[in-house]
């Protein structure tokens, strides 16, 4: 695995591209589905703007923060389970009056054929929490107008993430359509089984419930050839947050809660042998984290295959 911190160029103001990292006899790819773009200080209440105007590298020409949409692909011994399922094929204005400013997925199928995946290769889509950036292809119809596409396959959600879905779908909705109304729960729901916090989802795959987010939010930690990938779903959105663990974001449904295991996120994911995998930080999605330079904080360290 190759670090590539500095020599990153635009690719933390760019939505995430299709990449792939090894780990043992696991192959962990992203699939992207789209992007979301939204002005910084939306994305992040308590982010001083001196801290935009000294990290431009982070947002686009319209002054708008970059994030990626899309899940992650984990194949292991022939099988494949799906990460999230992202928005799905619609688009949608995100902050009234802000041009430029959208969510919009579509693309998470064609991901899925360029890595030489078929939907219905796919046994499990585990969950990582149950707003709609992360279900888009769980419920909709697919291509063909009939069933969604992973209707064979077991939607693996945390057990206090399904018991709390009627209220974690009234708290999304105040944040506007990216997190919008309960349609998604009610189409994702004939497909759900719960699963607990540290149960083996997929060889080599664990859930770990960690809250903050929404009431169940859930990681996914894979562990082979003594190596440790984290995909930590909305724990944080942008690589920015990882120096920063205490933004929290409009959405959270218990930020300070959310804030205490961002912290420990960060430190977990500066020891040896750990890597991150965050579905939403823009072009720079697996990575580390490493110290910054002499007074700054730590810093999120992009890892390439």
């Amino acid at each position: 695995m190759v670090e590539s911190f500095g020599v990153v160029g635009d690719r933390w103001r760019r939505p995430g591209t299709t990449r792939s990292l090894r780990l043992g006899d696991t192959t962990v790819s992203y699939v992207p589905d789209g992007e979301l773009r939204l002005p910084p200080g939306v994305a992040f209440p308590q982010a001083d703007a001196r801290v935009w105007s000294e990290h431009p590298e982070y947002l686009d020409d319209f002054g708008l923060l970059v994030l990626s949409v899309g899940a992650l692909l984990v194949e292991r011994d022939g099988r494949a389970l799906l990460i999230d399922a992202g928005f799905g094929p619609e688009e949608l204005p995100l902050v009234p009056g802000v041009p430029h400013s959208t969510i919009r997925g579509g693309g998470l199928l064609a991901g899925l054929a360029a890595l030489g995946r078929r939907p219905e290769e796919i046994e499990a889509v585990a969950v990582t929490h149950l707003h709609p950036d992360h279900l888009g292809w769980a419920w909709r119809p697919g291509p063909d107008g009939g069933r969604p596409v992973f209707a064979h396959a077991e939607h693996l959600v945390a057990e206090p993430e399904w018991a709390a879905r009627d209220r974690g779908s009234e708290q999304a909705a105040e944040h506007g359509a990216a997190h919008g109304p309960a349609r998604e729960i009610a189409g994702v729901a004939p497909y759900v089984r719960t699963v607990t916090d540290g149960q083996e989802v997929f060889p080599g795959v664990r859930a770990r419930v960690t809250g903050g987010h929404t009431a169940g939010h859930t990681e996914y930690v894979i562990e082979d050839g003594g190596r440790r990938l984290i995909a930590f779903g909305d724990a944080m959105h942008a690589p920015v947050q990882v120096g920063h663990p205490g933004w929290f974001v409009g959405a959270d449904h218990d930020p300070a809660r959310a804030a205490a295991h961002r912290a420990r996120l960060v430190e977990e994911l500066a020891q040896p042998g750990v890597i991150g995998f965050g579905v939403h930080f823009a072009d720079v999605v697996f990575g580390r984290v490493v110290s910054g330079q002499v007074d700054s904080g730590p810093v999120w360290c992009p890892v390439d295959a």
